[in-house]
């Protein structure tokens, strides 16, 4: 049995290169990964995703949970053979829809009940049932139960909400070390996630708690991770020093724009997922830009920089300038929609009549733009 394991080859600041084996294949780090919520990455199959590059991608376990059930994914051979993809599947535990779903969720110290958003019914959501849930979907990293927090919330709220974190990613940790295998047969690793909100001594805190238990894995959740770059670089000040370099650093929800990508590695991040990149794509957002290596800077900095003739790198392909441009969406881009030759011109005309076949074509060049993002960080630690 292939069991999770995490190599560090080099680092530049505090910017990492690694590498990790999982039952389905090694994912090299720094690493997007795309969000198929619910086991499919909006408006592309699994051959698009794999055409991207994608070494890893991330499924729902709340949404897979309601709709189809993970009984009838795990029937049918679990998550990888149920949707036709074998690389690596990252599973969340379904404690950021919790957060999501606000007046709708009542938290208690067992679990979450909540609605359904499909029909109303009353669920109860614990950190076992979380964890067999993920067992039955069958990916290769699944994550323990937590509670998301606003970065509105006061210090009390957040101080007990930390608690109960804590206190569910024993129960998960417990549930897992009974049984470390998927109900496909292979080792399965956990990861623990630290929350805290935006305070200095709840996120230390959670950070020697989370750190100490023996996960092979450490994520970085909260609403501000992601949502709030100066926020996550604050947490990450804070806490980087009591993370062990020997395990991935996963920044949950984070990888809306390239900048972001470049940033959080800087910061000492590993692992990046978002839905950013899709949704963006199919609202006429497409990235446009390219990365700078400056060479190792002050403040453990190390270099890097996204530079781009757009705002937050992105080229909105509606604008009527596109209307009759000729050229790709970006030169020397290896996408297969720019490779093919695929139009500004063209792209407009979709998105303005809102042909399907446009929410395929952008996704495609923002998916492998985010993961060729990493890879060119990748191969600039490894040069210097």
């Amino acid at each position: 049995m292939v069991k999770f394991g995490f190599k560090l080859k080099k680092t530049l600041g505090k910017a990492r290169v690694g590498e990790f084996s999982t039952a389905h294949g090694v994912v090299k780090t720094p690493i997007f990964m795309p969000v198929g919520t619910k086991a499919s990455v909006k408006a592309l199959d699994s051959r698009d995703v794999r055409n991207t590059q994608a070494q890893i991608i991330l499924g729902n376990t709340y949404h897979l949970y309601l709709r189809p059930g993970e009984t009838l994914i795990a029937e049918r051979g679990g998550l990888h053979q149920f949707m036709n993809w074998s690389g690596p599947i990252l599973t969340d535990s379904g404690g950021f829809q919790v957060f999501s779903l606000g007046e709708n969720a009542q938290i208690s110290a067992d679990g979450v009940e909540f609605q359904s958003h499909l029909d109303g019914s009353k669920l109860f959501f614990t950190p076992k049932k979380s964890i067999e849930i993920q067992r039955m979907l069958g990916a290769d990293i699944i994550m323990a139960f937590d509670e998301c927090t606003p970065d509105t919330a006061d210090i009390e709220y957040v101080t007990q909400a930390l608690d109960r974190t804590h206190c569910w990613a024993k129960q998960s940790h417990a549930c897992w070390q009974k049984q470390k295998t998927s109900a496909q047969g292979y080792y399965q690793a956990l990861f623990g996630i630290i929350q805290g909100g935006l305070h200095q001594q709840l996120r230390e805190q959670s950070a020697q708690f989370i750190t100490a238990l023996g996960f092979d894995g450490i994520a970085v959740g909260g609403e501000t991770i992601g949502y709030n770059m100066p926020g996550t670089q604050q947490v990450m000040n804070w806490i980087e020093h009591l993370l062990p370099i020997d395990k991935p650093r996963y920044a949950m929800g984070l990888g809306q724009d390239p900048q972001d990508i470049v940033d959080a590695v800087q910061m000492g991040f590993d692992m990046f997922d978002c839905v950013g990149p899709t949704r963006l794509a199919r609202n006429g957002a497409l990235y446009h830009g390219q990365l700078e290596h400056r060479g190792q800077l002050e403040q453990g900095r190390s270099g890097f920089k996204f530079m781009s003739a757009f705002d937050q790198g992105r080229l909105n392909i509606g604008r009527v300038d596109f209307k009759t441009d000729d050229e790709v969406i970006m030169k020397g881009c290896d996408c297969y929609t720019c490779k093919a030759g695929y139009t500004r011109a063209y792209l407009n005309h979709l998105y303005k009549s809102q042909e399907l076949s446009y929410y395929r074509l952008a996704s495609i060049h923002n998916v492998r733009f985010m993961i060729r993002l990493t890879e060119e960080i990748r191969a600039g630690i490894l040069k210097s």
